[in-house]
């Protein structure tokens, strides 16, 4: 660790955690069980240890003993200050949560949770506490037998078969500023503990080994043998302690067995130098090493944003698609199928308006007029038939965006995750139906206004009012919906004699420019409408998949943190 400006390290450091915080990995992609641990891990180690270590540079050593289930490590700690501070026998788990030993003049360091903010804290004997206290407690011990300036914390088994237990052990070590790792000769190469080990030999975590119930036979070979395993896995510089097998007075080892390791954290505690020397260089290597871990963060979130990247283009492009057939269907001719053309027909009537038309408009405008204006109530029957097939249109279209985007998710992890939480977004959303229907209205509405609107002249306008403009807007209505493409067999006839009569009859009242005009912006104003619906209901998709660049921004931080250092 450089000799910088402490505070603007702790700041920086205290910015990248805040950051962290914004780095939600909801999405199931590959690899995002790991990540969200890593995640968790990072953040407890800087609320754990580094923010309150670098605020505190003066504060004790923290000396966390931890190993394997059965290596004596509650013996260990009771027999350096030569009470019985943390339960000890035959049952497993005995340490089920942490007790924390300190000399009284420390007290202040420890209380208001500097270190370890997430644990809880308790103060008195064993057993005076509730033997069913949650493990995200901490038990601390005054004891005058320990030095000031040292604190030693008895961790929870690395290997227990208690999940929460195993992982404060690992929590707990990543908090201490020096690890006494404690095993035995018959347990020093178990598997579980040499993975923390590797992590802290990775980090260059200060480390020291106690290796405990030793045969006096076995000693040499057992010692050199696990002195072997610490240099091939970058620990070889860790002190080692010896304690042979001997038996236990009153819950405590006879004092000789640990006599070299009392003296050696003795020494520590009283040589503030050394105290310095190891905390900086478990600093320094959690720093080290935090920034590889942030990186890798930073890639998790990044293929966060990549999957809802993703699952936002695809609801995009399903209802841009559901828009465009939704364009064509309303041009198409696909609105007057069934009850339209037969509403049509009433109104029409015979042959006789067709023959009339064909005969030229001059000579039968104003049969045209006083043709539609005696057959109100069947044109007031197309108006609610052009109604009712425009909105089934568009109910249609809507359930097949949300049916289609719905299918496109599940065939992603992601996504599929997103549905399960939400299985209503399969379909379009509540309410939805009645704002069709209230679209369609009001388009209508828009429509008959137009008409009234949009005449050539008073002329116009009196044929208009005289017609009843309603009957005008449901034939532009026709007008705008009558193409041939999509009908098939006797309908395309039909829709073609209901293009042109309407046309005609338009025109007739109206005027060739102002009929261009309406069925122009009649059509425009529909599809306007549509996409706006369209669009809202594409945004539940999208606020179901938020994006957030939270990877960039963790970087931007690390790399403040990396510049003050």
């Amino acid at each position: 660790m450089t000799t910088g400006d402490g505070s603007a390290l702790v700041s920086a450091l205290g910015g990248l955690r805040a950051e962290l915080d914004t780095v939600a990995l909801p999405y199931e992609v590959p690899g995002v069980a790991a990540s969200r641990e890593l995640v968790d891990a990072v953040c407890r180690q800087v609320d754990d240890y580094l923010l309150p270590r670098l605020e505190r540079l003066e504060a004790p050593l923290l000396v966390v003993v931890g190993g394997s289930t059965g290596a004596g490590k509650s013996t260990l700690v009771n027999s350096l200050v030569r009470n019985a501070v943390s339960r000890s026998g035959v049952l497993r788990p005995t340490t089920r949560a942490p007790v924390l030993v300190h000399n009284p003049a420390d007290a202040h360091w420890f209380d208001d949770r500097r270190i370890l903010p997430g644990l809880a804290r308790v103060h008195g004997p064993e057993e005076d506490l509730p033997p069913d206290r949650p493990i995200t407690t901490v038990r601390l011990v005054s004891e005058e037998a320990l030095p000031a300036g040292l604190a030693v914390l008895d961790a929870p088994d690395v290997d227990s078969v208690v999940d929460s237990n195993r992982e404060l052990a690992a929590q707990l070590l990543a908090a201490a500023d020096l690890w006494l790792f404690v095993t035995t000769a018959a347990r020093y190469a178990d598997a579980v503990p040499w993975g923390l080990l590797q992590e802290a030999a990775a980090r260059a975590a200060a480390l020291a080994v106690v290796l405990n119930r030793v045969p006096a036979a076995a000693m040499t070979d057992v010692r050199d043998d696990l002195a072997s395993m610490l240099a091939a896995n970058g620990l070889g510089a860790s002190p080692m302690f010896t304690i042979a097998d001997s038996d236990v007075e009153h819950g405590l080892l006879p004092r000789r067995a640990v006599a070299g390791l009392h003296a050696w954290l003795t020494g520590l505690a009283a040589d503030e130098a050394a105290r310095g020397v190891v905390i900086r260089r478990t600093v320094t290597g959690a720093l080290n090493t935090l920034g590889e871990r942030v990186a890798v963060v930073a890639e998790a979130a990044d293929a966060q944003n990549a999957a809802a990247t993703e699952l936002r283009t695809v609801a995009r492009e399903r209802y841009a698609e559901a828009r465009r057939r939704l364009d064509t269907a309303l041009s198409d001719g696909s609105v007057l199928r069934g009850e339209v053309l037969a509403r049509w027909q009433e109104a029409l009537g015979t042959g006789e308006l067709w023959r009339g038309l064909e005969s030229g408009v001059s000579r039968v405008r104003d049969r045209l007029v006083g043709f539609v204006r005696g057959r109100r109530a069947p044109v007031e029957r197309l108006g609610e038939a052009l109604q009712s097939s425009t909105h089934a249109l568009v109910v249609s279209e809507l359930t097949a965006a949300a049916g289609d985007t719905a299918r496109e998710w599940r065939a992603r992890p992601a996504g599929a995750a997103l549905l399960r939480l939400d299985p209503t977004l399969a379909r379009p959303s509540d309410g939805s139906d009645e704002r069709v229907e209230r679209l369609v209205r009001d388009w209508q509405s828009a429509v008959i206004d137009l008409v009234s609107e949009l005449g050539e002249g008073k002329k116009a306008q009196a044929r208009a009012v005289s017609l009843g403009v309603n009957g005008l807007g449901f034939v532009l209505m026709l007008a705008v919906f009558s193409q041939t493409a999509g009908l098939t067999g006797g309908e395309v006839a039909i829709a073609g004699g209901t293009a042109v009569v309407s046309q005609r009859l338009l025109e007739a009242i109206l005027g060739d420019e102002a009929v261009r005009t309406m069925a122009a912006k009649a059509r425009a104003d529909l599809l306007d409408r549509v996409g706006v619906l369209l669009e809202g209901e594409r945004r539940r998709w999208v606020d179901a998949a938020p994006v957030a660049d939270a990877g960039a921004r963790v970087r931007a931080s690390l790399e403040l943190l990396q510049e003050a250092r």
